[in-house]
């Protein structure tokens, strides 16, 4: 009988040091540097905000944490490769409209990974424009301009986004449909590399986030037609916001946030959230970000839940009614 008790006993033991082992490597959490996966090319705006937050996050956190580029078909490919990462708090990834929404509206039958189920989301980190923009040649000055033109040259013009069924893309697509225009699509891997195309000309016209856009417009080098954003930013007061304009439907801004792989525990979850947050209330973060003309978030994990849902309604909604099938 004791030898049994003996047996019993060992057993709890064993089993309670299993339930203890991850409540005690939360607590420990981070030992190490934390990988970022940042589903787009080094220099677009996911990367710049990104960069921005996490590197205050380092030093609250007193680990790294590292910024990983895995641009591609729209951000699903790094969206991917962070859903299959290990739940322990080492792999996280940042969310954009293209990963969480776009991409499940546009290629619904080869996605391999679900927005909805595969992630635990932290905060949204940041809102930013979206705008509309052009190469300094184009022949156009302001947006009622910018129209008359592409509908005096149905096919003529192309215009650039962040990648074939990325947010952008969408953006431009429903820009079309609103506007009665036909312009050619010409996808990039980010929206660093359509920046510099269409500052040297290679595209007249792009579809692009602010803070990736924002310095080539202060120095002359592109010129922006409209906004999507709630008013007129006061770096760019003479460009007006597309609900201006006649166009509320296009009048969407974009957000960055942070993700982990579904079955992260809890507690690194509010770890993050937490220092995410504090980040955020950093004036010098504040000021950094708003130089790229983004609005710091740091909602709650429930909040930046509901955002993304709603994004992911309004994007498979989008392409329904647009009938737009990318293959």
């Amino acid at each position: 009988m004791a030898l049994f008790s003996n047996k019993l006993l060992v057993l709890a033991l064993a089993a309670g040091s299993v339930l203890a082992a991850p409540a005690a490597q939360a607590a420990a959490y981070p030992e190490h540097a934390i990988r970022v996966i940042v589903p787009f090319a080094p220099g677009g705006s996911t990367d710049i905000v990104a960069r921005i937050v996490t590197q205050r996050m380092s030093q609250l956190m007193g680990q790294t944490l590292v910024v990983e580029n895995r641009g591609g078909a729209g951000g699903a490919i790094g969206a991917a490769e962070a859903a299959r990462a290990k739940p322990d708090g080492y792999t996280l990834s940042i969310a954009t409209v293209s990963t969480m929404a776009v991409n499940a509206a546009c290629r619904p039958h080869d996605l391999t990974y679900n927005p909805l189920t595969d992630f635990l989301p932290i905060t949204n980190f940041a809102n930013v424009p979206n705008v509309i923009e052009v190469n300094p040649k184009f022949p156009a000055k302001d947006f009622k301009e910018f129209v008359a033109v592409l509908k005096k040259n149905p096919g003529k013009y192309s215009f650039g986004s962040s990648g074939t069924c990325g947010v952008l893309h969408l953006f431009g697509e429903a820009f079309k449909m609103a506007t009665g225009t036909d312009i050619v699509h010409v996808p990039y891997k980010g929206s660093g590399p359509a920046v510099t195309d269409a500052v040297g000309g290679q595209i007249e016209i792009l579809f692009d986030n602010m803070p990736s856009s924002m310095p080539q417009i202060l120095a002359g080098h592109l010129r922006a037609m409209a906004i999507a954003w709630p008013e007129r930013l006061s770096a760019l007061k003479d460009v007006p916001t597309l609900a201006e304009v006649g166009y509320p439907q296009l009048n969407q801004p974009a957000w960055y946030g942070l993700l982990a792989p579904k079955g992260t525990p809890v507690e690194i979850i509010n770890k993050l959230h937490d220092a995410a947050v504090m980040a955020l209330k950093d004036p010098k973060v504040i000021d950094a970000l708003e130089k790229q003309g983004a609005k710091p978030s740091g909602n709650t994990p429930a909040e930046f839940a509901k955002e993304i849902k709603e994004q992911y309604d309004w994007a498979k909604d989008v392409v329904a009614k647009g009938h737009i099938s990318l293959k």
